[in-house]
């Protein structure tokens, strides 16, 4: 099963014209920029794997889409958490929910006692599956979010798509905007573009730039896409009323709705971008998420009503 060419759509906001790479429509399941992430172990051949292990939060993407995956390639998925919280237990919503109803097997940390040390403290995720777990040959090992080398070909193939799109509509130029957790996507995406006349930029939305710059250099790259900095500062997860504000204002004004964690910052950042860039064609990839807002749209609603 190939998954690729996500449609591109033309939009406004603010009065600015841009385009729209719609990789939430890549598969009803397997989609985003973990569906691009992910797109080599689905495409790859890995006969003696029965199990994949990841670990994150319990409402995280790769959550989601690794439990597609797995089911996708008739695997178990077994993830790692510290803990889920009891209201999201007796009522799942968001990926949590999603990857229970593909068997998932999403383990808590807390719960365990292999888990907790002589202090009473309890292992991390990774330092439990790489100290105790120890995954077998049977047993494939995904990093948090997909950060990793396998992730590279799916984002590739990604870069050929924008190309070939940028000769289809005879661009000389054209900048490539995506908001960064681990910063993979954004990474590799700039790394297969530079040499084609496209410009990649980012934010850090989980740390700050060092942050940032920090993961581009794990993955073993030495030249980065540009890092955007929005001008108030912020904090993954926290909620704030300016971000809820232009999540709004994006769906009333493109008809399209975007997710709540990732995609705010962004488009902060991007507001103060477009002034300065008024002659630059831009792409903003769309990379899914959208189960995620299950659990963030009430976590607005009761905060700011």
């Amino acid at each position: 099963m190939k998954i690729q060419n996500s449609p591109v759509t033309q939009h406004q906001f603010n009065g600015v014209d841009f385009y729209l790479k719609r990789d939430d429509q890549l598969h009803p399941q397997f989609s985003g920029n973990k569906a691009r992430k992910f797109m080599g172990l689905l495409d790859g051949d890995f006969p003696n794997i029965t199990t994949v292990i990841g670990y994150g939060s319990p409402q995280a993407n790769s959550l989601y889409s690794l439990a597609a995956l797995a089911t996708l390639k008739n695997w178990q998925l077994d993830f790692y958490v510290d803990h889920i919280p009891s209201f999201l237990q007796e009522n799942p919503k968001g990926n949590y929910r999603a990857a229970l109803a593909l068997g998932a097997n999403i383990i808590a940390l807390n719960s365990l006692e292999s888990a907790k040390q002589d202090d009473g403290s309890v292992l991390s995720s990774l330092d439990y599956i790489q100290h105790i777990r120890q995954p077998k040959e049977h047993e494939l090992f995904v990093p948090e979010g997909g950060r990793c080398g396998l992730a590279e070909s799916g984002v590739k193939q990604l870069a050929q798509e924008l190309i070939i799109w940028k000769e289809e509509q005879a661009l000389t130029s054209l900048t490539v905007a995506l908001p960064s957790g681990t910063g993979t996507t954004a990474l590799f995406l700039h790394k297969h573009l530079k040499a084609h006349d496209i410009k990649v930029i980012t934010c850090a939305c989980v740390g700050g730039n060092q942050y940032l710059t920090d993961q581009f250099l794990e993955l073993g790259e030495s030249d980065h896409p540009d890092i955007l900095v929005p001008k108030k500062k912020h904090h993954f997860g926290k909620l704030y009323r300016h971000d809820y504000d232009i999540w709004q204002q994006l769906q009333t004004q493109t008809s399209v709705e975007f997710e709540l964690l990732y995609d705010p910052l962004m488009w902060r950042c991007l507001v103060d971008w477009m002034p300065n860039n008024t002659g630059q064609t831009l792409v903003y990839i769309h990379q899914g998420g959208l189960l995620g807002n299950e659990s963030m749209l009430p976590r607005y609603q009761r905060k700011f009503d």
